[in-house]
């Protein structure tokens, strides 16, 4: 455990270990976060540098919401004036619902989930809701498609010249629509994209660390003030099990 995620904290501690056996790492799986991979690269020289594609398809996944949440803002100031137009003028205010009872702003608080999901994955009701959703907002059927889209390329590509190669059709996609969550998004990839390549040599993730890392930060939650030692150890199993 290292205290600190400054990159020159993480080096001085690992840099302990002798450089023959810090040599003899092959790979390291890292987030996107820049003094990771400078504290990788600094320790390990001859480690290859993988970016998890779970945390590259996170970002993608948040230009898609930023799109859904701007509407949804949209639509909650157009609910608040219409309510003030109804008081103004002593006319009830009626809301309008679509065909599935949704009205508009719940349309779109309850779309986030299925947009993190595959098509072939929803329900009935989040298919009958996601008809809804893209025939009044096509921006965010686009953005949808778009992030399946890069999604894709982590299940269909066999190799890293390919994954490159479908990496650069999604990117001109994305300057074909111009949406500026989108634009951002594929701007950070670019700057990591020779790591987040690299995926595609051994697709290797650091999926095991996020759960334990997880399950650490439970722990500590968990224990906040808690004093007995036999509970503290009771407890410590039923987490770590």
């Amino acid at each position: 455990m290292i205290k600190g995620v400054k990159s020159s904290d993480i080096t001085a501690v690992i840099n302990k270990i002798p450089v023959e056996k810090r040599n003899l790492v092959k790979e390291i799986s890292v987030d996107m976060a820049n003094n990771m991979e400078k504290a990788a690269s600094e320790s390990f020289k001859r480690a290859s540098i993988v970016t998890d594609r779970f945390h590259v398809a996170k970002l993608v996944n948040e230009a898609v919401q930023e799109i859904r949440i701007r509407y949804r803002w949209e639509a909650i100031e157009e609910e608040n004036n219409l309510i003030k137009k109804s008081k103004e003028t002593g006319v009830k205010y009626e809301t309008i619902t679509f065909e599935n009872g949704d009205t508009k702003k719940q349309l779109l608080a309850r779309s986030r989930y299925l947009l993190f999901k595959s098509s072939s994955k929803w329900t009935t009701s989040q298919k009958k809701r996601a008809d809804i959703l893209f025939r009044e907002y096509p921006d965010i059927e686009k953005a949808y498609e778009l992030s399946m889209m890069f999604r894709n390329i982590y299940e269909l590509a066999k190799s890293k010249n390919e994954a490159e190669r479908l990496f650069l059709v999604w990117y001109k996609k994305v300057i074909e629509n111009d949406y500026p969550a989108f634009i951002t998004a594929s701007q950070s990839i670019l700057n990591h994209k020779e790591h987040i390549l690299n995926f595609f040599i051994n697709r290797t993730t650091n999926a095991l660390a996020e759960t334990f890392n997880s399950k650490i930060k439970a722990f500590r939650a968990s224990f906040r003030g808690v004093r007995d030692l036999s509970f503290f150890l009771y407890r410590v199993s039923l987490i770590f099990a």
